[in-house]
């Protein structure tokens, strides 16, 4: 089970050699303490995707059930090491630290001392949300935004009052338009909103972006490439009569030749799908914050 902390290990080593820590140096003593007991799994939700997590005793096991949230239990006999019966002797009776658990998000570090509870001194908490005050804040130059910070671009897009779109397509009773971009560093940020004016709702099934030639002479000439958003504010599927999203991508480039092609394509067989094209330009004079 403890496989997974090691899948990004690699990267996470190489990253931490220029980590530094705005806060402090910590001693094990000054970090909260985990009640943990035998048989009780304790969740640990993170308010960030989860890059790593760090097991310093082999009493502690777990896994990663989703990207946020961290399950640790008591291992009373781990392989290679002292049996169950030498644990109960060393750890049960006495309640002594049972080990260091460390969990480190996209922008943050957070560790807890584990101690055993067992009897009538259980009182294990089986949800632990990251408090901000557990957070130690982690620098990487260069770093990547965190999703916190992308959904906090991303919000502060949605309060904006945008005056006329950049762009629009009208078609099949839809109303398909570009808000307008944003850079932000090595982030561009689409702000797209469709409107439907039919009595219809729209189920979304799939939305595409590529970059793909503006005139196509021979469908065999046709050269698209798939565009993928690192990320996007909400994960609404259905509406009725308006959605809006921001949707971000890492920076990239493409000639005057080409668009960046915007395609909405609804649930059913013959669903209605409404695209739109967005020149270079569009990129070229994006607002920032």
């Amino acid at each position: 089970m403890k496989t997974f902390f090691y899948t990004i290990l690699s990267f996470l080593f190489s990253a931490s050699v220029f980590a530094q820590t705005s806060t402090p140096e910590i001693r094990i003593t000054q970090l909260p303490e985990l009640d943990m007991g035998e048989g009780v799994n304790v969740h640990i939700i993170s308010p960030e995707p989860i890059q790593f997590v760090d097991l310093s005793s082999d009493f502690l096991v777990g896994d990663l059930p989703a990207e946020n949230i961290a399950r640790i239990k008591i291992n009373p006999a781990p392989k290679d090491s002292i049996s169950s019966k030498q644990f109960n002797k060393k750890i049960m009776k006495s309640s002594e630290e049972v080990g260091v658990v460390t969990v480190v998000g996209q922008s943050f570090m957070a560790q807890y001392r584990v101690l055993f509870r067992t009897g009538d001194r259980i009182n294990v908490q089986t949800n632990i949300q990251i408090q901000p005050e557990d957070m130690q804040p982690l620098e990487f130059p260069k770093q990547a935004f965190s999703n916190t910070e992308l959904y906090r671009f991303s919000k502060n897009i949605i309060e904006k009052n945008y005056k006329t779109p950049l762009r629009t397509v009208n078609d099949l009773k839809l109303s398909l338009q570009l808000n307008n971009v944003y850079v932000v560093g090595d982030y561009i940020f689409l702000d797209i909103n469709i409107a439907n004016k039919s009595n219809l709702s729209y189920q979304i099934d799939d939305i595409k972006f590529s970059v793909e030639d503006k005139k196509i002479y021979k469908a065999t000439n046709n050269q698209s490439i798939e565009m993928k958003p690192i990320y996007r504010f909400q994960s609404q599927k259905g509406f009725k009569k308006n959605y809006r999203n921001i949707y971000v991508f890492k920076k990239f480039t493409y000639p005057n030749s080409k668009i960046l092609k915007i395609r909405f394509v609804e649930e059913q067989l013959s669903g209605r799908t409404i695209e739109m094209g967005i020149k270079y330009s569009d990129i070229l004079n994006a607002d920032t914050f």
